[in-house]
């Protein structure tokens, strides 16, 4: 039976998940393969001594010993972050070696370095851990949806944000108590800033636009905002509205253009991402000939992304057993058909809003409102407003029609203006009907 030889970089929770799932599940992966995969090496600097059940792997702290290794075929780096991920990276594709990463933030940014000399060096470059933890979304576009032009992407792609905002509508609590709660449980991280403000999942939605349209694109190409700024009372009026808020990225293929957002969004409660809660992921499709695809799991932990590396792991183990490296694009587009295309400007962005005005309760000030909008070409489709104690300020929430975002910054700034109104609005958008 041959042998594939696997070196680790990386023995944190991921990294100590796909050694977990590789000793567990090694008969079974052979019955699957006709091969032992096997992990030869581990390199960390901050592990001392492997666990007992991983008596057959050697431990060094130097990762040039795993990529100099004449006896390794595949490198998996799991240490994430930008350096030194992508100099070990490009070290191992340079010698030869298939790599495997579950590195989103390194292939949303460097990417197209990266595949260019796995391409050049006839390697393969597995990660289909970077995207949703343990569902097979990067599998799926590669191959499952091979024979689709990608209409739209729409996904629930940050655990921590999703598990936030799952509790601030369960319980009315706030952000910053949520938040608390959540680093305590081990959630959220200590600085969660990537998670809350949306780059992580800016991050994710660079590599699937990248797999789906065949097109250049890095992270900071994406509008990003983030859940921060999110207020229960927003979370009761989207309830009485019929609609969850989360924490969305967004694609949409405009053939010459196509769009290119995360934030919060209004979602109703009809819509199946509506119902995708805690620390759960969830992607859905929209392909010409399929029509709409959901795929939902578990989107980070130890076992799950563990699993989605062990399968990149097997795939390439398969490959080279077959001598057929290379035979499905990293990237699904072959490397010359990856092309740049043009993103759309948000101030082009057409779709309905949520705005909470808050206003002294005096006459007048509906139809001054009402007048601005207008004005814009803005239509509202509903109207709440709940009195307080007089004199003091009240929320007047509106929701509109489908508006062009430049047309929705001019009124609210206007609006904003207004003599009567006592804070700056809340703008959330409003999930478009396909």
């Amino acid at each position: 039976m041959k042998h594939v030889n696997v070196g680790l970089i990386g023995f944190g929770t991921v990294g100590s998940g796909l050694a977990e799932v590789l000793l567990s599940q090694q008969e079974r992966l052979q019955q699957r393969s006709g091969l032992t995969i096997r992990l030869a090496k581990v390199a960390d600097i901050s592990t001392k001594e492997l666990p007992a059940q991983f008596a057959d792997t050697a431990l060094t702290n130097d990762a040039a010993e795993l990529i100099n290794d004449p006896n390794i075929d595949i490198i998996v780096e799991l240490i994430g972050g930008i350096q030194p991920a992508k100099t070990f990276v490009l070290e191992a594709i340079a010698t030869g070696k298939h790599v495997v990463t579950a590195n989103k933030a390194l292939l949303s940014l460097e990417g197209k370095e990266i595949f260019a000399a796995a391409a050049a060096k006839g390697v393969e470059v597995g990660f289909e851990a970077s995207v949703g933890g343990g569902i097979p979304l990067i599998k799926g576009l590669k191959e499952g949806l091979v024979a689709n032009e990608i209409l739209s992407i729409m996904g629930i792609l940050n655990g921590t944000a999703n598990y936030i905002l799952t509790r601030m509508t369960d319980e009315g609590s706030p952000f910053v108590e949520v938040l608390k709660d959540a680093q305590e449980l081990g959630f959220a991280e200590a600085d969660p800033t990537y998670d809350v403000e949306g780059i992580d999942t800016a991050h994710k939605l660079a590599i699937l636009m990248t797999m789906a349209y065949g097109m250049n694109i890095t992270h900071n190409e994406i509008v990003t905002e983030g859940i921060s700024g999110i207020e229960p009372i927003d979370i009761e009026f989207a309830r009485e509205f019929g609609c969850r808020i989360k924490l969305l990225a967004i694609s949409r293929n405009h053939g010459d253009h196509v769009e290119a957002r995360v934030h919060p969004t209004m979602v109703p409660n009809a819509h199946l991402l509506a119902s995708i809660n805690g620390a759960y992921n969830a992607v859905h499709f929209t392909g010409d000939m399929v029509g709409n695809v959901l795929l939902y799991g578990q989107g980070a932990g130890k076992m799950p992304t563990g699993s989605a590396v062990a399968a990149d792991v097997m795939d390439i183990a398969r490959d080279i057993a077959a001598g057929s490296v290379g035979r499905v694009p990293s990237l699904s587009y072959m490397p010359e058909n990856i092309k740049d295309r043009e993103v759309t400007p948000i101030d082009q962005l057409a779709c309905p809003y949520y705005f909470r005005i808050t206003a002294l309760d005096q006459p007048g000030v509906l139809a001054a409102v009402s007048m601005v909008l207008s004005k814009h070409e803005i239509s509202i489709e509903s109207v709440i407003q709940k009195g307080r104690e007089e004199g003091e300020p009240v929320s007047i929430v509106m929701l509109t029609h489908t508006a062009v975002e430049s047309a929705v910054s001019a009124a609210l700034a206007e609006i904003d203006a207004l003599e009567a109104v006592t804070a700056p609005t809340v703008k959330i958008r409003m999930l478009e009907e396909e």
